[in-house]
């Protein structure tokens, strides 16, 4: 799988971590960085970097690392075919993919050290979507409130 990485200059601090952890599971990654914690990076854009790989089809997934997790999940819900959310326990990091198709995990550095974060990477990445009906149902709805969001 191709996996999309991206983090603002808080995120630095579980950049090793999931790229090494991705790396180790055997996905290409796409890294769009930053690996300087030294100049700030707008999350917003971090997260359209990601979001533009995503619809592109250059990556399936990706991953988000701000210090909450909570801006680059906000920042990445505003573009179309994104379904991000923070998931800083293992369960939530494959349930969001299984029920909801999940495509991008975002973290919060300030939240998860490294040690979680590769095994909510680990999580992430070895789910799949089920696509049981009432699951497939409530995607549909989102993407017509997408649709009409963009009309």
């Amino acid at each position: 799988m191709r996996v999309a990485f991206g983090c603002d200059h808080r995120g630095v601090l579980l950049r090793d971590a999931v790229l090494q952890e991705l790396a180790a599971l055997g996905h290409e990654v796409v890294d769009l960085g930053t690996d300087d914690p030294t100049v700030r990076v707008d999350y917003p854009d971090t997260a359209a970097g990601v979001a533009e790989v995503i619809s592109s089809g250059r990556a399936d997934r990706a991953v988000l690392v701000c210090s909450s997790g909570a801006g680059v999940a906000i920042a990445a819900c505003k573009h179309q075919g994104i379904r991000a959310s923070v998931c800083h326990d293992v369960y939530s990091a494959h349930q969001a993919v299984e029920h909801d198709d999940m495509n991008v995990l975002c973290l919060g550095s300030e939240i998860v050290g490294a040690a979680l974060a590769a095994e909510l990477v680990r999580s992430f990445a070895g789910a799949s979507f089920d696509g049981e009906d009432g699951h497939r149902r409530r995607l549909e709805t989102l993407a017509r409130l997408e649709a009409a969001t963009l009309a």
